[in-house]
């Protein structure tokens, strides 16, 4: 792998024009959106920038985008990223005439980083807790990799009365854990190597992953150092310890009977190249479990295909959506 990948460095700006520059800038000077039951209050506004967030039940600050109109879609990143991840689709989504929302969970990005309540349990229910206070209904919704598990346990575990279509993309579900009844699965050698990993150096973990993640690896790839940067400082923004937790959550948790739940429309999405979730013992799985599953199968493609093959992608689903 290439770990001779260059930081960003920060633009020689004023400061005072520095600290206007944005919600995220005013999450890092330790700004805090005012508690409420009402998330239109839940907004601290930096120059034309809104951050907005929730407090759930556990006094936890979850932090969201929300723009456009019209039928919402609700997007969850996977690890150890952040909304962010999902800014082509908020942008491509929203210009199409959708609302569209994506939020950071707990201990990742902007969210607080806390030390307990990493778990899918606690993850589904800050989604319904989001959903809940947004008021959202007739609602699709999108979870890439880690979010697949989220997405698919909200659904087991609140119901689907508010949901209308649901896309599952390079999804953990229903179990990447190699077992005696999954043999398809990784051994946990993998994921004991992901927590050594980011435990001992994530700053460098993290660059390096980029590759197997996207595809980098590959021969004949075009290489974007930006796309790695991008993945490297979501990763970052992110708490250690609700990481830590996190790769138990995406790699042990058996969704299947989340997934036998799902009484939605649903597309599973993967790349037959996916390095990190394969293909075998996920989407081709999961595909049997949901009743009314559309499987597509993007040759050659990698994990994060939603961010190499945006286009691609953003039309295979809003065919789905609109279908």
């Amino acid at each position: 792998m290439n770990n001779n990948l260059p930081l960003s460095r920060p633009v020689n700006v004023p400061r005072r024009q520095f600290l206007k520059t944005g919600a995220g800038l005013a999450a890092a000077a330790g700004l805090t959106a005012v508690s409420s039951a009402n998330p239109s209050q839940n907004a601290t506004t930096q120059g034309d920038q809104t951050m907005s967030m929730i407090t759930t039940s556990d006094g936890t600050q979850i932090y969201y985008k929300d723009w456009g109109k019209g039928q919402p879609i609700l997007f969850s990143h996977g690890w150890p990223l952040s909304s962010d991840d999902w800014d082509n689709q908020l942008v491509f989504f929203g210009h199409q005439g959708y609302r569209v929302i994506a939020h950071d969970r707990r201990s990742h990005g902007r969210s607080s980083q806390t030390w307990h309540g990493n778990n899918m349990d606690q993850y589904a229910d800050d989604l319904a807790e989001l959903i809940n206070q947004l008021d959202l209904n007739n609602l699709i919704m999108i979870g890439h990799s880690t979010g697949g598990g989220e997405v698919a346990h909200y659904l087991g575990r609140h119901g689907t009365d508010r949901v209308a279509k649901v896309v599952l993309v390079g999804a953990v579900p229903p179990l990447m854990l190699k077992t005696e009844n999954n043999p398809k699965g990784l051994p946990i050698d993998v994921f004991d190597g992901i927590r050594e990993g980011t435990l001992e150096n994530r700053s460098q973990f993290y660059k390096d992953v980029t590759m197997p993640f996207y595809g980098y690896n590959r021969s004949g790839a075009k290489v974007s150092e930006g796309v790695r940067e991008a993945f490297w400082l979501q990763g970052m923004m992110g708490g250690l310890k609700g990481q830590l937790d996190c790769i138990h959550e995406f790699s042990e948790v058996d969704y299947s009977d989340d997934l036998k739940k799902i009484d939605k429309p649903t597309l599973i999405l993967h790349g037959d190249d996916d390095q990190i979730v394969p293909i075998e013992a996920s989407a081709l799985e999961s595909a049997k479990l949901v009743k009314h599953a559309t499987l597509k199968i993007y040759k050659g493609s990698s994990h994060g295909l939603a961010k190499i093959e945006a286009e691609r992608f953003n039309q295979d689903v809003l065919a789905f959506i609109k279908g």
